[in-house]
């Protein structure tokens, strides 16, 4: 496997809640919390022995912020993995940005965006220019 990035960090104002936010919108995407501390929880694939995503309060202990066009995506393996990953989304707190669909990014450019309960926002993409309607 080859490691185009360590990890990835979004902040919170509630680990509680962004927890139980990302259990379920990353769950239909095939990851699953590794690791869970008092300041921050970790995701990744089953097969990865590392956390990729983290979602910590932050060290400074100042209040999280949104970055303004910040937005990480996250591979989906099939359109209706896209589609539960927004529904799960919305479902845990999340707002939406834009519903599943295909996108003009490229043939079978498949994508839904959301924001997390911080306003983080985030994509599912199942990209597949074979996989057209």
């Amino acid at each position: 496997m080859v490691e185009t990035f360590l990890y990835l960090t979004l902040g919170t104002n509630d680990l509680a809640r962004a927890a139980r936010f990302y259990d379920a919108a990353l769950a239909p995407l095939g990851l699953v919390r590794r690791a869970t501390e008092a300041d921050e929880v970790g995701y990744a694939h089953p097969d990865d022995r590392r956390a990729r995503l983290w979602v910590t309060l932050p060290f400074d202990g100042a209040p999280a912020t949104v970055g303004n066009g910040s937005m990480p995506a996250f591979t989906a393996s099939s359109r209706q993995a896209v589609d539960a990953f927004h529904a799960a989304a919305i479902a845990h707190g999340g707002t939406d940005e834009g519903a599943p669909g295909l996108r003009p990014y490229g043939p079978g450019f498949y994508a839904a965006y959301v924001r997390d309960p911080d306003g983080n926002k985030l994509s599912a993409v199942h990209h597949d220019p074979s996989d057209q309607p």
